[in-house]
């Protein structure tokens, strides 16, 4: 029979309790075990001695005939020097997956590409602002020609 120390779900909705149980690792998860060894509040405060109530000597008794702790429980045989843990290393834990990744790039594509027409739009009303006042002469001399023109073929 494979015995797992694990949790037990107890408590109201939203509102958490554990017990820290060894069972038949085949059994429910609220069901049928074998003995109690601790208890888990999770709605403690993180530094609270209340939050893990643990019989050590009970943990080391099944530790000893073969009983494998959950990942959780094994944290907290860590933390009281029970059992020895080693740090669990994911270097992609914070990576955005491959959708996500396309759709930060297209995004990031539209924002160049919106500051390059925000650019030209400051550029050509720059160049606007300027060119009427440089061409204001141009203006007035081709309009005076204009009107001489006119007289003339008016005077014939």
């Amino acid at each position: 029979m494979a015995v797992a120390i694990r949790l037990s779900r107890g408590g109201a909705k939203k509102r958490p309790y554990y017990r820290i149980v060894v069972a038949d690792s085949r059994a429910a998860r609220d069901g049928k075990y074998l003995e109690q060894i601790g208890t888990y509040n999770p709605m403690l405060p993180k530094d609270s001695g209340e939050r893990v109530k643990l019989n050590e000597d009970r943990a080391r008794h099944w530790l000893s005939v073969g009983a494998k702790p959950s990942d959780r429980v094994h944290r907290f045989f860590d933390a009281v020097g029970i059992l020895e843990r080693a740090p669990k290393n994911n270097p992609q834990k914070g990576e955005p997956g491959e959708a996500a990744k396309e759709r930060a790039e297209e995004k990031a594509a539209k924002v160049a590409e919106a500051e390059e027409a925000k650019k030209a739009a400051e550029e050509e009303a720059k160049a606007a602002a300027e060119a009427p006042a440089e061409e204001a002469p141009a203006e007035e001399a081709a309009a005076e020609e204009a009107t001489e023109a006119a007289s003339e073929d008016k005077g014939e």
